[in-house]
C-alpha cells in the first residue's frame, strides 16, 4: 500500500499578505447598527475591537500585509502540510486523488490560531490587556488563550454549556494557557441570567455565549472582544491556508477540481476556499467548492438570507447572512464548533451568487467517515472536521461510480485528541443523529428583525 505524500513549504514561503475576497466580490449589503438600523461606521465598533481590526473588517484592498511579528509566531507551526491521502484512495478504490490540508499541527490543534495570534497582536499594539470571547468546541477558546499567553493578555472565555460539559480537556487546555473558562449561559452577565431564567436546562449556544462576551467588553472600557469566526477580518486571517495550498499544488503538479471544508461560522471554509475562489473570480478555472454543515444546524441549506443579529441578546450589529434566527438553539451534538445559527456574510454572499455549494450531513455518518479516515491515514479528525471528511469520501465514491479521476482537496481543520469522549460514545452505540425542532426553527425565523431595504 502506498505511503502518504506530503508537500511542505519552507518557512520563508509563509504568505506575507492576507487575501481579502471583498476586492473580488460585488459590494456587500451594509452592516447595520443594532439600535438605529443604520449603516455602522468605525466608531460604532470601537467599544469591541481595536481600530486596525476594524479597518481590516471594512477593507476592500485585495492584499493586507501580515505584520512580521505575527509571521514570526506563525512559523511555530506554519506552513502546514498538504498531504495526499493515498491509503484512503486505495481503500475506497477510487480513481480520484484526495488531498487534505492539515491544520491540526498548530499548538491548539486546529486552524484557529491563524486568527487568534493576529487578533491578540493588534489588541496588544492598541494597549489592550484583557480580552473576552466565546467558544463552542473549545478550539477557538484555547487558541485565543494561547495567543493571550504570548502577549500577556488576560483572556476570559464563555464556553457553550454542552461543550463545556462534553470536553473538559479543552477547558483544561485553556486554563493551562492562563485563560478563565466559564460555562455559558452563566450567572455573571445579564444576558446569561436571562437565558437561564428562560430555560435553566438549556444546552447553551454560540449566540448566547457571544452575547455574554460582548456584554462584558461593551461595559468595560479596558476590555475588548475577539471573535473566532464569521467576521470579515477573521476569514481574512485564515486565507493563509488556501494561499499555502495553491503553492503546494504547484509543487505537486496538480490542481483541485473540488474544494471542501466544514462550515459553522465560516472561518476554516473561507480560509481554504477563498483564495481558490479568488483565482476563479479573476478569470481562472472554475472549481466546485462545497461547504459542509451539520444537518442539526443547517444555516446555509435551511436558513434564510436576511439581516439578523450575531447573538441571542441582540447586542451585535445586524448582518445580512444565511441564518436560522438568532434565538434558535441547536440540539447538543458533538461538533460544538458548528453549532452557530448564522453563516459569515461573505460566505453567505458567495452562496447567494451561486459560487459555492452547500451540503448538510448527519452526525453518525460523519463519525463513520472520521473513523474510516483515521484507520487509513492515522489522524483522528475533530468532530467538526469529520463533516469535510464525509463529503470528500462521498465525492471520491462518486468519482468511482462515474469513472472520473478528479482531484479532491479538503481542509482537515483540526485533530480530535480532545474529543475522544465523542468517539467513545460512537463506538458504544450511544451516538445518535439529533434533529432540531421544526417549530422552533419556524419561530426563530419568524422573529427575524424588520429591516428596510438596503
Amino acid at each position: 500500500m502506498s505511503a502518504q505524500v506530503k508537500y511542505t513549504l519552507e518557512e520563508s514561503q509563509i504568505p506575507k499578505f492576507w487575501y481579502n475576497i471583498a476586492a473580488d466580490l460585488p459590494t456587500p449589503p451594509a452592516v447595520l447598527h443594532p439600535g438605529t438600523k443604520q449603516p455602522v461606521g468605525p466608531a460604532d465598533l470601537e467599544p469591541l475591537f481595536p481600530m486596525e481590526l476594524i479597518l481590516q473588517e471594512v477593507s476592500t484592498e485585495r492584499e493586507i500585509e501580515i505584520p512580521e511579528p505575527v509571521r514570526d509566531i506563525l512559523r511555530l507551526w506554519r506552513p502546514s502540510p498538504l498531504i495526499r491521502a493515498r491509503r484512503l484512495e486505495q481503500k475506497l478504490g477510487t480513481p480520484a486523488k484526495i488531498y487534505f490540508k492539515y491544520e491540526g499541527v498548530s499548538p491548539a490543534g486546529s486552524h484557529k490560531p491563524n486568527s487568534a495570534v493576529p487578533q491578540a497582536w493588534f489588541n496588544k499594539q492598541a494597549g489592550i490587556k484583557k480580552l473576552t470571547t466565546e467558544t463552542g468546541a473549545g478550539q477557538w477558546g484555547s487558541s485565543l488563550a494561547f495567543a493571550g499567553s504570548l502577549f500577556d493578555i488576560d483572556v476570559t472565555v464563555y464556553q457553550v454549556r454542552c461543550s463545556y460539559d462534553q470536553k473538559p480537556y479543552r477547558r483544561a487546555l485553556m486554563e493551562t494557557y492562563g485563560a478563565k473558562c466559564i460555562s455559558s449561559p452563566s450567572m455573571e452577565t445579564e444576558s446569561g441570567r436571562a437565558a437561564l431564567k428562560e430555560n435553566p436546562d438549556t444546552p447553551g449556544s454560540l449566540g448566547i455565549a457571544i452575547s455574554e462576551a460582548v456584554e462584558v467588553a461593551a461595559k468595560n472600557p479596558d476590555v475588548k472582544y475577539a471573535l473566532g469566526s464569521v467576521l470579515n477580518h477573521v476569514l481574512l486571517h485564515q486565507t493563509i491556508i488556501g494561499q499555502e495550498a495553491i503553492k503546494q499544488f504547484e509543487m505537486a503538479g496538480d490542481d483541485p477540481d473540488v474544494v471542501i471544508a466544514c462550515a459553522g461560522g465560516g472561518s476554516n471554509f473561507a480560509g481554504l476556499a477563498f483564495p481558490f475562489l479568488g483565482l476563479q473570480l479573476r478569470g481562472g478555472r472554475k472549481r466546485r467548492i462545497i461547504a459542509v454543515e451539520p444537518a442539526a444546524c443547517p444555516s446555509l441549506t435551511r436558513g434564510k438570507y436576511a439581516y439578523d443579529f450575531g447573538d441571542t441578546a441582540h447586542l451585535t450589529p445586524l448582518v445580512k447572512m444565511h441564518t436560522l434566527g438568532s434565538t434558535f438553539i441547536p440540539p447538543g451534538f458533538h461538533a460544538g464548533g458548528l453549532r452557530y445559527h448564522g453563516m459569515a456574510a461573505q460566505v453567505s454572499q458567495a452562496y447567494e451568487l451561486g459560487l459555492i455549494e452547500a451540503r448538510a450531513c448527519e452526525q453518525i455518518a460523519c463519525f463513520e467517515a472520521g473513523v474510516q479516515f483515521a484507520r487509513a491515514e492515522g489522524i483522528v479528525p475533530a468532530p467538526e472536521s469529520t463533516h469535510a471528511v464525509r463529503c470528500a469520501i462521498d465525492e471520491a465514491l462518486r468519482c468511482k461510480a462515474e469513472g472520473k479521476a478528479e482531484t479532491i482537496l479538503f481542509n482537515l481543520s483540526g485533530h480530535g485528541h480532545f474529543d475522544m469522549g465523542a468517539y467513545i460514545n460512537y463506538f458504544a452505540g450511544n451516538l445518535v443523529d439529533v434533529h432540531y425542532d421544526e417549530g422552533d426553527l419556524a419561530m426563530a425565523l419568524a422573529g427575524l428583525p424588520s429591516v428596510a431595504a438596503q
